[in-house]
């Protein structure tokens, strides 16, 4: 049997260097790379003749001919009139809004280098940054109340393991996750956008049910187990349930996978920047169930029957 609590300090480890990682890389870009939704901006977008066309070379060519950051992204959809025919759009995400002379030098620098469909051109929408914050402040908030309300369930349904104890390793997790997935795209550099914020929320979610998956088997092998050891409660727990949780992360993962595949080939930008981060935090949420929330929990237990001891004596 695997002893998932004596190897506790090798998976904090390796989850410390990916937030270490991603910390270096938001001082080295400055902060994470929020989209123009959070920051503010001019959103333009352009119809194409067809989708062969790089959005990335299509963002480095607009922002050196106006020296303010673009960022370009494919989209696409159906048409309505044929549905077997896809109609693609470039869409460029400015940095701050441009002027009009502005709008109208990366329009033309588009149209000299791609094939932009005759009046292809959609309207162009400014962000204001007031209107992003406001999404960003809602969202945390959204999220410290789902951490509050997951905290007081835990604590209440697994009072046999020292509930609040429980709880709060369950939130240290959830709370893993959320950094693992902000490391990862601050290392890539990818822009932060309400769809995040989503995934984050439908993690939270995912992610807890794994950890109450393998706190059940603890409370259960608790109640028949008195003899064990609580690392080698906990190391049965999981070694019991380990296949149950893998197996359900990985039937989904392959779902989400497909859908990013199908979104990414199709270049449906939307659906992609929801499932990516989906994708890390399945993964991250998983490996927080097995190797972070039970073994911290060992950890908390073990500590607080150290100090009723020391008590005890004294």
């Amino acid at each position: 049997m695997f002893n998932f609590v004596d190897k506790r300090k090798y998976s904090i480890l390796l989850s410390g260097l990916i937030i270490l990682a991603g910390i270096v890389a938001m001082i080295i870009n400055q902060g994470l790379n929020l989209d123009v939704q959070f920051r503010g901006g001019t959103q333009i977008e352009i119809e194409m003749e067809n989708g062969d066309f790089d959005a990335d070379k299509a963002g480095t060519l607009a922002t050196d001919a106006i020296g303010k950051k673009v960022h370009g992204q494919k989209s696409s959809t159906l048409d309505a009139n044929e549905s077997n025919k896809s109609i693609y759009f470039l869409v460029l995400k400015s940095s701050g809004k441009l002027s009009d002379e502005e709008r109208d030098t990366v329009l033309e620098t588009i149209k000299g280098e791609f094939s932009v469909k005759e009046g292809g051109q959609m309207p162009v929408r400014d962000v204001d940054p007031s209107i992003g914050k406001e999404l960003k402040n809602r969202g945390l908030l959204a999220v410290f109340v789902a951490a509050v309300m997951l905290l007081i369930y835990v604590w209440i349904r697994f009072n046999i393991m020292s509930g609040l104890l429980a709880g709060l390793t369950a939130v240290i997790a959830l709370v893993h996750d959320i950094a693992i997935m902000v490391s990862v795209y601050a290392i890539f550099n990818i822009p932060v956008n309400e769809s995040f914020i989503a995934a984050v929320l439908t993690i939270l979610g995912y992610s807890i049910n794994d950890t109450i998956v393998i706190y059940d088997r603890i409370r259960e092998n608790s109640k028949i187990s008195r003899k064990d050891t609580i690392d080698g409660l906990v190391n049965k727990s999981i070694t019991q349930s380990i296949s149950r949780t893998i197996n359900t992360t990985v039937t989904t993962v392959m779902c989400v996978l497909t859908i990013y595949l199908f979104a990414m080939y199709n270049g449906i930008g939307s659906i992609q920047e929801f499932t990516f981060p989906i994708l890390i935090g399945l993964i991250a949420g998983t490996y927080s169930s097995i190797f972070i929330a039970s073994p911290l929990w060992v950890v908390f237990r073990q500590r607080e029957a150290r100090k009723k001891a020391g008590a005890a004596k004294a």
